[in-house]
């Protein structure tokens, strides 16, 4: 019952977060440019906030997590919003490699709270703190959850760093596809109309202008992201699953009758 209580958190708040993604194409159009979202964002941050304290909770009742483990999310979360400020060229950043493995090794609760946290956390470090904020960590967290989805190929090292190398390329295209979406639907110039939304196109229109205006704006960044998180999984991510896993066989353990 528990399990099931913090999946349900994590669905809901993933149904919660694309809605709150989606739900301009369903509004009538305000060309609010950088105030879009000042006045949804701030509930938006509380009630993740709620939802992921929740899950917190219902995941030390049922057994997916323990107090142990808890400390390492604080600790890893710590980590994760410092490594965000190491610099690197364009859209590069090291954020995303630590909900990537350990999703992947720990679920993907404790990814989507790595990710959600780690935004959150480096934001008040300084990183920008604005309407923005809670979908970058509905994004990070993201992030996470899905790592947590993928097969285990633990019996395939090798495959393993391979398949996560790929998958950490392919989030770093999807978080700025993603992102874009936040305000593009609120932005509007004349003399480049073709690449804005307006409402009353269709979805092939729209797919057509979005990707218009993410090849003109976006790419390189992302580029750059993806090429990134490529690179760092092939170099590290197997000394760091192996760590991940020590730690993980030292704080569970069964107690079986002699």
């Amino acid at each position: 019952m528990q399990k099931f209580l913090n999946a349900a958190i994590l669905v809901i708040a993933s149904i919660i977060g694309l809605g709150a993604f989606f739900y301009p194409f369903f509004v009538p159009r305000q060309n609010l440019g950088e105030m879009a979202h000042s006045q949804d964002a701030p509930l938006l941050f509380i009630l993740l906030v709620l939802l992921c304290l929740g899950a917190v909770l219902s995941s030390l009742s049922a057994g997916v997590m323990n107090t142990k483990l808890i400390a390492v999310l604080g600790v890893l979360t710590a980590v994760n919003a410092v490594l965000r400020g190491v610099p690197g060229p364009a859209g590069f950043t090291l954020v995303f490699i630590l909900p990537i493995l350990c999703g992947y090794v720990y679920g993907p609760t404790f990814g989507f709270l790595l990710g959600v946290f780690s935004l959150a956390v480096s934001a008040f470090l300084g990183f920008g703190i604005g309407p923005w904020l809670p979908y970058q960590m509905f994004s990070a967290g993201w992030v996470g959850l899905l790592s947590g989805l993928l097969p285990r190929l633990d019996r395939h090292p090798r495959a393993e760093v391979v398949i996560l190398a790929l998958w950490g390329m392919f989030l770093g295209f999807a978080f700025g596809l993603l992102m874009n979406i936040y305000f593009w639907p609120f932005v509007f110039t004349p003399a480049q109309s073709e690449m804005y939304w307006q409402p009353g196109l269709s979805l092939a229109e729209t797919l057509q202008r979005y990707a218009v205006f993410y090849v003109v704006t976006s790419l390189w960044w992302d580029l750059a992201r993806a090429v990134g998180n490529l690179v760092l999984l092939l170099l590290f991510a197997a000394p760091v699953i192996r760590l991940l896993r020590r730690f993980q066989q030292r704080f569970f353990f069964e107690v079986r009758e002699a």
